[in-house]
């Protein structure tokens, strides 16, 4: 009976103990707060089975010349205000949380997201993320413009043409 009378007690408690957690503001929610423990793992577990099962699994442009200034032009108007720029990063880094992570900047192996499948960084790019302030340009860009960019990305750590390597040199657009 006490066993049950426990188990009724901690049911009812727990949401009692959450209502109040929520409602009188302790949840960290302004981007200068510290993020809760496991928060980024548990968000990525959801994240990365979306992205696994819905992804494109080839991108229907090719990668050359073209693409990848078309894409520099794209990302240097949408993108580069919070991803940085090659050898610069954005001011915003330090300002967002999670913070955007810095797209030309080489990590281990790789630079940005180029170890990423192109169908990876256009899922993303159309659908955004969110609570991360990662916008979906579904609306804002059309298929290939966000293929275009995807395939910039995807390339990152390779030499790329100097039309585009001229593109992202420019200052972010307004």
């Amino acid at each position: 009976m006490r066993f049950v009378l426990g188990l009724v007690a901690g049911i009812l408690v727990f949401p009692v103990f959450a209502y109040l957690y929520i409602n009188y503001g302790a949840p960290p929610v302004a981007t200068a707060d510290e993020a809760l423990p496991f928060e980024r793992q548990i968000t990525h577990i959801a994240l990365d089975s979306r992205i696994l099962r819905e992804a494109p699994k080839t991108a229907p442009i090719p990668a050359n010349e073209e693409t990848f200034l078309l894409g520099a032009q794209i990302y240097r108007a949408d993108c580069m205000m919070c991803h940085g720029q090659p050898g610069k990063p954005s001011r915003f880094e330090k300002a967002m949380f999670p913070a955007p992570p810095q797209l030309w900047v080489a990590k281990r192996d790789h630079t940005g997201v180029s170890d990423d499948p192109p169908g990876e960084t256009y899922w993303k790019v159309r659908n955004g993320i969110r609570l991360s302030g990662m916008p979906s340009y579904k609306d804002m860009l059309d298929e290939t413009q966000m293929w275009q960019v995807s395939l910039l990305l995807a390339n990152a750590d390779k030499p790329m043409p100097a039309a585009a390597q001229a593109e992202l040199a420019k200052p972010p657009s307004d």
